[in-house]
């Protein structure tokens, strides 16, 4: 049996596909209980979190195997096989066991060395183990990667690589600034009561909010996480639970709102943020010295002189043929009479006016002037066929591409944020398109992603990568090592059989010799028989250890001519132990 693992992450799939192939609990369960129960699978555990989904299991045929694994994925996560192959990872044997150690000591995360995925890993050994899916194998993998995890972070310091995906996210919400300057103050919302909920609510607490509402469908668990928080020695934090049919109404006192669910659908609407922060922003200043926009129109910028008793500017408003009606918009900022903003949303009849208007190089004021010797108009007739197809594209997707460079255009101060939003949900609780939405700033799975990718990696990486080279090959050596230990085994008990033999025939032949001779001719020939297996044993061990050596467990079944079944059979009794074994 080898080991092989199946799976896709945020290095390998894009968000849409994690979120759409995340498993809940029950499908957990589902696709274990259903791996197990396949030819190629021996034993199974799921390491499921919100930015990875794999699936470890035993297996007696590599290619069986990865056929078999991909397609529960598939079946379980509900994406089709042929959109989900593109975007799996297969490891096996010595480098699925790299991959484990690696994700172990958070060199595999979003946010590299974070140390919530210790946690994540104990949880799948302990589901496994209650299912009843893992063996030995899994058993020891599985602890040796939360040994080599703690190691990692004791030994290293990889916890100044990064830390916790909510850390992180705390830090992109406050935009480069301190959390606890930026938090101090705030009231928060989290919604779940999960461990990454938790961890949220804990880490916004010791960062100082003056209050944290954390609502679960579960009231209960809740009332807990509350509880937890106002009893914390660490911080005086304001904690209480609500129901869930309490969000809409919480969001609009909240300043900041953490969600992480088990939800399938979105929690949080784009309508519902826009309504908890309707009359919360202050629209910017329409004009430079605080005077409403002449027009009665917000976000209007007037054209200079405007609104003062100074006539309208007309210097383009009186070209004969131009469509646009320019005294309305050429104080506008960024606005270019050329431009895509121009000729935006324009009916084609009028595109084609607009069209033929510019290439006659009627233009007035500045135009005429960036263009001499345009004094006359143009025959418009070369271009009919340009300006048929232009009026055809903006017929048909309302806009057309700049035909000419436009002129900067100024983007209007976005209000500070009134409200902020951490999405660590997948799929995600929260609806993307809220980071559109004056005052609003939204950080979700996907943003983390973009943000994490080009953030340098601390020099004490490379030192866990070196640990984990290290444990590797440990690990491998043991491995290796415990394949021949049912062969040893069958062969001392068939050394052991033998002596209990020859001691029975030895009694048939001097039935009068007493029992402290006889206990005494036991006793020695079973030495005899130990010092005669101690070496080659001890020998085969240490060269099965070594790469290659699986070969030796054979060699040795054949030299002492043991029975295959009395080796499979223990082998059997030690896979038993290993599955009756408790949660760790």
């Amino acid at each position: 049996m080898s080991l092989l693992v199946v799976g896709l992450s945020h290095r390998s799939a894009p968000v849409s596909v994690l979120e759409r192939a995340s498993l809940n609990a029950d499908a957990q369960v589902k696709l274990l209980q259903d791996t197990v129960a396949t030819e190629p699978a021996g034993e199974a555990a799921v390491l499921a979190t919100c930015n990875r989904i794999e699936l470890y299991a035993d297996v007696d045929k590599f290619h069986a195997g990865v056929a078999e694994l991909s397609t529960l994925l598939a079946q379980h996560s509900g994406v089709g096989l042929e959109e989900l192959t593109p975007y799996l990872y297969v490891h096996y044997e010595d480098r699925a066991v790299h991959h484990l150690f690696s994700v172990a000591c958070g060199l595999d995360s979003m946010v590299v060395g974070e140390g919530q995925i210790l946690g994540q890993i104990k949880d799948s050994l302990a589901r496994a183990q209650e299912l009843n899916s893992a063996g030995r194998l899994l058993n020891d993998l599985f602890q040796q990667a939360l040994r080599v995890g703690k190691r990692a972070h004791s030994e290293t310091g990889i916890d100044r690589a990064g830390q916790s995906l909510v850390t992180f996210g705390l830090e992109q919400l406050a935009a480069g600034g301190e959390v606890q300057t930026w938090a101090r103050g705030k009231k928060a919302l989290v919604i779940g009561a999960g461990s990454m909920s938790s961890l949220a609510a804990a880490t916004l607490a010791r960062a100082g909010v003056a209050e944290v509402v954390v609502a679960n469908r579960t009231f209960d668990r809740a009332e807990r996480l509350a509880q937890i928080l106002t009893e914390g020695d660490d911080t005086d934090v304001l904690a209480r639970a609500v129901p869930m049919e309490s969000v809409p109404f919480e969001l609009t006192r909240a300043d900041v709102a953490v969600s992480c669910t088990g939800a399938t659908g979105l929690v949080l609407t784009a309508e519902s943020v826009a309504a908890a922060v309707e009359g919360r922003t202050a629209a910017p200043a329409d004009v430079a010295d605080g005077s409403p926009a002449p027009d009665g129109e917000p976000g209007r910028t007037a054209a200079p002189g405007a609104g003062r008793g100074a006539p309208a500017a007309t210097g383009l408003g009186g070209e004969d043929g131009c469509p646009l009606d320019l005294p309305a918009v050429q104080g506008t900022a960024g606005f270019s009479v050329l431009g895509e903003a121009a000729v935006a949303g324009m009916a084609a009849a009028d595109l084609e006016q607009h069209a033929a208007w510019v290439d006659n190089g009627t233009v007035g004021g500045a135009q005429r002037a960036a263009r001499p010797g345009t004094s006359g108009p143009l025959d418009p007739a070369p271009d009919a066929d340009a300006i048929a197809a232009l009026a055809a594209t903006v017929a048909t997707v309302g806009r057309i591409p700049e035909r000419r460079r436009p002129e900067p255009a100024d983007e209007p101060p976005r209000p500070e944020p009134v409200l902020f939003l951490l999405d660590l949900a997948m799929p995600r609780d929260i609806d993307a398109a809220a980071h559109r939405l004056t005052g609003v700033r939204l950080v979700d799975i996907e943003s983390l992603a973009e943000a994490s990718a080009g953030a340098p990696m601390a020099a004490d990486v490379d030192q866990v990568r070196r640990v984990v080279s290290d444990e590797v090959a440990a690990f491998g050596a043991a491995l290796r090592a415990a394949h021949i230990t049912p062969t040893v085994v069958a062969l001392r008990t068939m050394a052991a059989d033998v002596v209990a033999s020859e001691i029975a025939r030895l009694d048939g032949r001097l039935p009068g010799l007493d029992d402290k001779h006889r206990a005494e001719i036991t006793q020695t020939v079973r030495r005899v028989v130990d010092k005669l297996l101690h070496a080659p044993t001890v020998r085969v061990k240490q060269l099965a250890a070594e790469p290659g050596g699986a070969g030796y467990a054979d060699a040795l079944r054949t030299l002492f001519d043991l029975d295959p079944e009395a080796v499979a059979a223990v082998s059997r009794a030690e896979d038993s132990t290993e599955k009756d074994r408790g949660p760790a």
